[in-house]
């Protein structure tokens, strides 16, 4: 496969993804692939430094003639998101990414592939070995565990970057650059479990919702996918409106950016309900495909008996609080953009549901372009988790990039992309949190823009990279470094 892989073009950037896509390189969990990128920077001969995050940047001269040329930073993260298809064997600790062709695309067999990010790093790695290449002084920028909250770009130091250009390789639209994102935060609720003895003479029993789409939580969220949680807690609530169940456990999603796929609550149920609950599920199942039809096309809710019968249950009153929470508990799209067409303006996802031993936490993330919106939604899953009886931390988060349409670095691109390809680009902002809104934030002045090639499904085991506009996309940028002045 290797040979597959890098006999596409441009070769050599198709060579460092390969490379990168055998590393694993799981969100805080990166530093294989930093020493990989330590030693690549040794092989070219190449001044590398890494921070105390784990961040690294390797600088490279600039051409001859081109020393006083407007210095530019190409910027990636070195992390992946790491979903599987259930029923998939691989441990995103110690396996590589398999990769494969499929058509027109690049994927991964069962998995996240990693495009998100792993093509913008190689692009940059491409660039700085690519002696032939006319450029200005050059600082490729690699931060670490941006898929969890964007840590290591919120812990860059002064002097650390000193380029004035900044060229983010993170977006998934070949034909649109990126020029403002939204800012987030997370809001985690925990909850005290009550616990009961077990009753007897019940039977155990597990309701499982998989085989969803899940997705980004920034990029997907206005698609109208189906939430694996927020679907399955509303089957289990209306359930226990007419039988006698008994929770103990409930689990669901993976990744505070990634809307959730699969959920799994595990009960008692009395014996002669249990074929009534059997029809309440199959009744449910038969509800979502109608309801998603056009949407969700691979949708399973079963219930299945379980082995062994736990020791203790929830107490009823901890189990309906539970319960109303997850189910008054917000997610999706809460505003468009008045001023941008299409563009989300506020979102929420309900991410990540445990059980342990103590308690149960529901982790949601919030997004917004505006300041204050953020802090809105935000408050609101507070409010509500408070309501419940839950303790509420919420994170710092991280700021929006606000976009400027007179940006010398966007003018200069689209003249490019116009020469290039014959054609005008889209010019947007995302619902989605790109490093450029804290690096824009630490080092004032910077001039930014994000770009990429095609990426479909990224955060989910469906992500896969248009070929094509992959060698568009690192036509784009070598022509841009050429041509700053």
């Amino acid at each position: 496969m290797k040979e597959t892989i890098t006999n596409l073009k441009p070769s050599r950037l198709w060579h460092y993804f390969y490379e990168l896509s055998q590393i694993p390189r799981e969100s805080k969990h990166e530093a294989r692939a930093v020493e990989w990128l330590k030693k690549v920077a040794n092989q070219l001969n190449l001044v590398s430094e890494q921070d105390a995050a784990g961040n690294i940047i390797i600088r490279k001269p600039a051409s001859p003639g081109y020393e006083n040329r407007t210095p530019v930073v190409l910027q990636g993260h070195i992390d992946m998101v790491c979903e599987k298809n259930s029923g998939t064997i691989h441990d995103f600790k110690h396996d590589p990414i398999e990769l494969m062709i499929n058509g027109e695309y690049v994927r991964a067999k069962g998995t996240t592939l990693g495009a998100d990010n792993g093509i913008g790093v190689a692009a940059a790695l491409a660039v700085l070995e690519d002696k032939s290449l006319p450029h200005p002084p050059l600082e490729a920028l690699f931060t670490v565990d941006e898929e969890t909250g964007l840590t290591g770009a919120n812990a860059l130091q002064p002097g650390f970057v000193k380029g004035k250009i900044l060229l983010n390789c993170d977006s998934e639209e070949d034909d649109t650059f990126f020029i403002g994102c939204a800012g987030g935060k997370d809001t985690e609720v925990t909850f005290t479990i009550a616990w009961e003895k077990t009753p007897a003479g019940y039977k155990a029993c597990a309701v499982k919702l998989s085989g969803l789409i899940g997705g980004h939580s920034g990029l997907d969220i206005h698609k109208d996918r189906a939430n694996a949680i927020k679907q399955l807690n509303r089957i289990i609530w209306k359930a226990a409106e007419k039988l006698d169940l008994r929770l103990f456990y409930a689990t669901g999603g993976s990744k505070h950016n990634a809307i959730p796929r699969e959920a799994e609550y595990r009960l008692l149920v009395k014996p002669s309900d249990f074929q009534s609950l059997q029809e309440v599920i199959a009744n449910a199942a038969a509800m979502l495909q109608a309801e998603y039809k056009n949407i969700e096309r691979e949708i399973q809710l079963t219930v299945e008996e379980l082995p062994e019968y736990p020791a203790k249950v929830f107490s009823l009153e901890f189990q309906q609080r539970l319960l109303n929470f997850i189910y008054a508990l917000p997610h999706g799209v809460k505003k468009m953009s008045p001023t941008i067409p299409g563009l989300v303006e506020t979102s929420t996802n309900a991410a990540i549901l445990r059980t342990t031993d103590e308690q149960v936490t529901f982790l949601t993330s919030q997004r917004s372009s505006v300041a204050s919106e953020i802090i809105g939604i935000a408050d609101k899953v507070k409010a509500i988790g408070l309501l419940a009886g839950g303790t509420v931390r919420q994170g710092t988060g991280y700021p929006a990039w606000t976009p400027n349409v007179n940006s010398p670095i966007l003018q200069l691109m689209i003249k490019i992309y116009q020469e290039l390809f014959g054609s005008e680009p889209h010019v947007k902002a995302i619902h989605a949190g790109l490093e450029c809104g804290i690096i824009g934030e630490k080092f004032p002045g910077m001039d930014m823009i994000s770009f990429g090639p095609t990426i479909h499904g990224a955060h989910s085991p469906d992500e896969r990279v248009h070929i094509t506009s992959v060698e568009k996309f690192y036509k784009l940028l070598t022509t841009t470094l050429q041509r700053i002045g």
